[in-house]
């Protein structure tokens, strides 16, 4: 047919912007041009590639030596003790633009509030 393909800039773009913005495949249609199941292979591959390159050494269990680092650091930001993070917290926004006051005045709180 005499039609190029995309190029691999376009596919990498694409599975970093769905993870970046948390958006789905079909929404990238209209601004990178790629249809929903290319985006979605280009995706799983993108994915894979992540998963090979840096496996081996950050999707692992973590060893007493990584735990003792953490909690290290954690003890020295004033949270002894803490392994984890926190989940998130609601923190109201005093100074929320009019406009934006309905998004953000969710859940049990009728303010404004911002997740952190």
């Amino acid at each position: 047919m005499g039609r190029h393909g995309l190029s691999p800039l376009t596919k990498c773009m694409t599975a970093i912007r769905m993870l970046a913005y948390g958006i789905s495949a079909d929404c990238i249609d209209e601004y990178l041009k790629i249809g929903e199941s290319t985006a979605i292979e280009c995706m799983k591959n993108f994915a894979a590639g992540v998963i090979q390159v840096f496996g081996e050494e950050y999707l692992r269990k973590p060893t007493q030596a990584d735990v003792d680092l953490l909690l290290a650091v954690a003890e020295a930001r004033d949270f002894p003790g803490m392994l984890g993070s926190n989940d998130y917290i609601y923190w109201k926004w005093k100074n929320c633009p009019t406009r934006w006051k309905c998004t953000f005045a969710k859940g049990i709180y009728r303010v404004p509030t911002i997740i952190l």
